[in-house]
């Protein structure tokens, strides 16, 4: 399926009132190898447990790379820990001579919860097509596991299209072959703003997590639409993330490399301390 862009959609009826617990998701990207990640995970769970972080009220997730998967999985276990443990990609392929792959069933035996499709650095580095990202929903779906749909627009594309279409096309694209009972978190990246340091303005998250959640209300319903998480990445620090979770349809962040520093991402699960009404 092309990814056409699309218009804004306008405002309908409020939908159904759901409690939609914030997700807070670290990705690890190429980052820290089995014993760093061991290191990492204990002094987050340490640092998370001094300042008497509820893990029912904001759920945190951790997306090693696959090297690491393992040692966490094991420490997470074994120390009963509350962390949630997501994986970077997923092969579309259930198993079968695809060599460097991991499949979805795989993660699952490894007590993954989530696990990434259709980001930024997939789509652009390697050239991942709007049907393979939806192939890979489907397969992370069938295993058990919640795939995190990521979508977002280039500068270009913000310039020629405007903020919303192209992250709305993506969606529409990932979500075809998905069945319609399968649970996604979705995650609005704007290119431009990964890794910048310029992240996009929290009404500028808003209006983009508005349109897709109105758009999930054509392509899987009020309920789904309702209870679907939208997460923000992009340039996300303790500085800007209450602004942004203080948005009504914004659920959560997608955190690159403040994810990577202990203090600074344990004060990011912490955004509550730092939201005013207004």
């Amino acid at each position: 399926m092309n990814e056409r862009p699309q218009q804004i959609p306008e405002v309908r009826e409020p939908l159904p009132q759901v409690e939609r617990a914030p997700l807070i998701a670290g990705n690890w990207k190429m980052n820290l190898d089995h014993l760093q990640a061991i290191a990492f995970v204990q002094k987050l769970s340490w640092g998370l447990k001094d300042v008497g972080h509820n893990y029912g009220e904001v759920e945190v997730a951790v997306f090693p790379p696959f090297t690491d998967l393992r040692s966490v999985q094991t420490l997470l276990a074994a120390d009963k820990l509350s962390l949630s443990l997501g994986a970077q990609d997923v092969s579309p392929h259930e198993s079968g001579a695809y060599t460097g792959d991991v499949s979805a069933r795989m993660l699952a035996k490894l007590d993954v919860r989530y696990v990434l499709v259709g980001h930024s650095e997939r789509r652009g580095g390697h050239g991942e097509s709007p049907e393979l990202v939806g192939e890979k929903a489907r397969a992370a779906h069938a295993a058990g596991l919640v795939p995190v749909i990521c979508v977002g627009e280039t500068a270009d594309d913000l310039e020629q299209h405007g903020a919303a279409a192209i992250p709305l096309a993506q969606l529409e694209s990932a979500l075809a072959t998905l069945p319609s009972d399968a649970e996604f978190v979705v995650a609005y990246e704007p290119v431009w703003a990964i890794g910048s340091g310029q992240a996009a303005t929290a009404d500028q998250a808003e209006e983009v997590a508005r349109a897709l959640r109105e758009s999930l209300r054509d392509l899987r319903g009020d309920d789904r639409a309702a209870a679907t998480r939208i997460l923000y990445g992009g340039s996300v620090s303790s500085q800007n993330v209450a602004g942004f979770l203080r948005q009504p349809n914004v659920d959560g962040a997608l955190v690159g490399g403040a994810s990577l520093k202990v203090d600074e991402f344990t004060r990011i699960v912490q955004f509550r301390k730092h939201v005013t009404a207004g």
